[in-house]
């Protein structure tokens, strides 16, 4: 077996290792990695949504650590420090010497620091790592809310860095010596426009002038110098200034380098060396450097081809890009700065929308050769694949409001619709003929999609065009979709399963119809959802107002308004958990989870907390599990606002709210975000001005960030935007669709939830907050419900043929530190209660 040695674990590392591994059925190579980080590949791209979560684990790039391959051996925090080509071996920092019969340099890039006076002082930082982040942070969480932070360089990485500092709570200023802001993206046009908009979200913005030198002062920290006398008085610099091929392996072994630095390798990517190889940012292309993830991939998957045999090249790269800066849309493709001998512009600049647009030419105005877009890049997936080709039509009609008439059908079967991994709009349509008959599928199949995700829209657009019908019946018993459904019990006040399914369906319904119809009975009315028929429509939690584990028992958890809970409540919780002998667990919720009760127990067990003044947590339901929260300004010397005063009144107002999904709620206090409000699906963020709403986020297999909807809110805002939000969504998402997925769904996405939340652009918001209000007056506790009603009651026994027995088959493990369930069989053999 062959030994192939990886130096550097990115991006671009973790896909040839994935790419190798993938290929090589005969297993002729081990892979052992060298990655000089403390923590594996992680998604460098989108670093700047580290901030907020500081969860190293939500950028981890998926099976990073290659379970269960023993053909991988990685090495964190390991650096290659020498490179032997004679004996092929590598020295590492810890002393070990690893033998190579092919290395495979991936060391990617270093950020640039320009030698200004200063730039080695203590809050001086760069932008390039988690680390770099972490250390970053903690200068700003000593600074405090509204210090000033300087970026030097206003480029991509530039804003991102800047959009960072001002997540974190800073007032950032960026200095760009180029006379716009991303020179190397936008034209002077396209850069205005981009300067104004940012502006205006919040950044100081300084073009055409340098940095003069960095000094320490002992107010704020530092005092910056530019080159046109000003000084900005700050509390930390980022150097954001680009980046250099980190050759320095190479260049000490005697490897050939670019005059401009980069690892000289052919299409081949084979350096001067044939057994070693140069890809990513580090390997200098028949001398060129590329910055991007799609070319690093492509030099991956060469790479990994040659090792196996094959003969694959590097096939160019399109250095386009399309991207969101603080939410505002920027993309540059082919030659955007026409730089083509007798090239032609054509611009359309709508200052008012805040949109600029401009294409560029041959001479004929027949080929499209390159573009602009800035604040509105709806256009640029159908005009990348057309650089180089016949225009469909007038080149100012495809950037005018009349562009949506052009449709992607206009795209050549060679032109690339995912130009991260290569797919092009033939091999989709291939793929869709073939049966590939939704976006999962065609995924699947192709790998279009699968990393920024940016062709999505135009892999819907061919679904649509080649015919495919995606069905949107909810199950064989009812041709409508859910949302459809919520509108016709809404509209006809139609109160029974029985009654819907005679009018609007056909048979006698399902264990996927009955549950959402009883979903949506239960967010149209305050009935109890185990009155008359309805009770017959649950699932097995909903039926028991319970979470059923694997021995047949439940557990119980009771609501703790923002995390808080009285010591009297406590001390009934440790009662009862002793008196029924249940296994107790502090949740990531705030709450405390009771494990192991016996069904008939479950009405003995409520009544003791709902006489201690607790209710239904309602964690076994499709609805508001918890809202989290930090201490606030109340106790945290941080805090800016009350967030658990904000939590508690959120939850009271919002629980039991059945939904399509479940539905979690964090509130921070400030910036620093100890209650990880942006991967829930309400996330709030205290600022100086109020609350900032972010929404359709989650954990789980999938998790999602959540999406700043509007900024700092007064209390009142707040509560009516988010009545709309999540009535909007309770009306309109699909069968268990989690908040993040619907969002992600909607034609128009977040900017068309803004448009409806904030704008009420529908003029719906009155509606949708009058059906909150009814909800929020009608809301009474389950469990007290049922401890009301002795027909609800009898529910609740393990055998109806013998009510006063307990199920047998539940038994226990008590042995260790923890109370664990023991599978003896079936739980329930019998007749039971349901």
């Amino acid at each position: 077996m062959k030994n192939a040695v990886v130096v550097g674990h990115g991006m671009v590392g973790h896909r040839f290792v994935e790419a190798l591994r993938a290929r090589d059925e005969a297993a002729e190579w081990k892979v052992t990695i060298l990655c000089e980080e403390a923590l594996a590949a992680y998604d460098r791209v989108g670093l700047s949504s580290y901030v907020g979560a500081w969860d190293h684990k939500e950028l981890a790039l998926a099976g990073n650590d290659y379970p269960g391959d023993a053909l991988v051996e990685m090495r964190t925090g390991v650096r290659a420090d020498r490179i032997d080509r004679d004996h092929r071996t590598v020295v590492t920092s810890a002393g070990d010497t690893v033998e190579y019969d092919a290395l495979v340099l991936a060391t990617g890039s270093y950020p640039f620091v320009p030698p200004i006076t200063g730039h080695d002082l203590p809050a001086c930082f760069v932008y390039r790592t988690l680390d770099d982040l972490d250390k970053i942070r903690a200068r700003a969480d000593a600074a405090g809310p509204g210090a000033v932070g300087v970026v030097v360089g206003g480029g991509l990485l530039g804003l991102e860095a800047a959009n960072a500092l001002k997540k974190m709570g800073m007032t950032p200023h960026v200095i760009e010596f180029a006379p716009r802001l991303m020179p190397l993206q936008v034209d002077e046009g396209g850069g205005a426009l981009l300067a104004r908009l940012v502006t205006e979200l919040g950044l100081n913005v300084h073009v055409g002038v340098g940095t003069s030198s960095i000094s320490e002062n002992d107010s704020t920290g530092l005092t910056v110098e530019l080159s046109d006398g000003s000084t900005i008085d700050a509390a930390l610099l980022v150097f954001s200034a680009g980046v250099r091929p980190q050759d320095r392996l190479a260049r000490e072994s005697g490897l050939e380098v670019g005059e401009r630095g980069g690892i000289m390798v052919d299409v081949g990517c084979s350096t001067s060396d044939p057994a070693v190889y140069a890809i990513g940012e580090c390997a200098a292309v028949e001398g060129r450097c590329y910055g991007l993830v799609a070319p690093g991939y492509s030099t991956a998957e060469v790479v990994a081809d040659r090792l196996l045999g094959g003969a694959a090249q590097f096939p160019g790269a399109d250095m386009s890009t399309k991207l969101k800066l603080m939410g505002v849309d920027v993309a540059s493709f082919g030659d955007a700065m026409a730089a083509t001998p007798g090239a032609l512009e054509v611009v359309f600049s709508d200052a008012p929308k805040g949109t600029y647009a401009k294409l560029v030419v041959t001479d004929d105005a027949k080929t499209l050769l390159g573009g602009i877009l800035v604040g509105d890049a709806s256009a640029y997936s159908l005009l990348r694949p057309l650089v180089g080709r016949e225009l469909p039509g007038d080149p100012g009609a495809l950037i005018s409001p009349a562009a949506e008439q052009v449709g992607i059908g206009a795209l050549p079967d060679d032109a690339e619709i995912c130009s991260c991994n290569g797919v092009s709009k033939g091999a989709i349509c291939s793929a869709i003929a073939d049966g590939a008959c939704d976006l999962a599928a065609v995924k699947s199949c192709t790998t279009a999609g699968t990393t920024c995700g940016g062709c999505l829209p135009s892999i819907k657009s061919l679904l649509a065009a080649s015919g495919v019908v995606l069905s949107k019946s909810l199950c064989e018993h009812f041709a409508q979709s859910r949302a459809e459904l919520f509108e016709i019990v809404r509209a006809t006040n139609t109160r029974t399963f029985s009654s819907l399914i005679s009018k609007y369906g056909t048979g006698t319904g399902c264990d996927i119809c009955k549950p959402v119809v009883a979903s949506i009975l239960a967010s149209t009315s305050s009935d109890h959802i185990l009155d008359g028929e309805q009770a017959s429509l649950q699932d097995t939690n909903d039926h028991f107002l319970a979470n059923i584990q694997k021995n047949g028992t439940y557990s119980v958890v009771p609501r703790m308004p923002g995390g808080e809970c009285t010591p009297e409540q406590l001390i009934v919780i440790g009662e009862v958990a002793r008196d029924f002998g249940l296994y107790t667990k502090v949740t990531g919720g705030q709450r405390i989870d009771m494990f192991g009760a016996r069904v008939e127990q479950l009405p003995a067990i409520w009544k003791r907390l709902v006489d201690a003044g607790m209710e239904s947590g309602q964690a076994y339901g499709k609805s508001l599990r918890t809202v989290k929260s930090c201490v606030g300004s109340s106790w945290c010397r941080y805090g800016v606002q009350d967030s658990v005063g904000m939590a508690v009144d959120l939850e009271n107002r919002y629980r039991g709210l059945r939904s399509p999904h479940k539905i979690k709620f964090g509130v921070s206090g400030c910036a620093r975000e100890c209650a990880e409000a942006r991967g829930k699906d309400v996330g709030i963020i205290a600022t100086e001005g109020g609350w900032n709403l972010y929404v359709g986020g989650n954990g789980g297999q999938s998790p999602k960030h959540a999406q700043l909807l509007a900024s700092n809110l007064d209390d009142a805002t707040l509560v009516s935007y988010i009545d709309r939000y999540l009535m909007f969504y309770v009306r309109t998402a699909d069968r268990l669709q989690r908040t993040a997925p619907w969002l992600e769904s909607l034609d128009g996405g977040l900017d068309h939830l803004k448009a409806v939340v904030c704008d009420d652009s529908l003029g719906i918001g009155a509606e949708l907050e009058a059906d909150m209000e009814r909800h929020v007056a009608g809301y009474k506790d389950e469990w007290a419900g049922v401890l009301e009603d002795d027909e609800k009651l009898g529910r609740f026994v393990s055998f109806v043929n013998a009510p006063s027995e307990a199920d047998p088959t539940i038994a226990f493990d008590d042995s260790g530190i923890r109370k664990i369930p023991v599978l003896m069989g079936m739980p329930g053999i019998g007749l039971v209660g349901s």
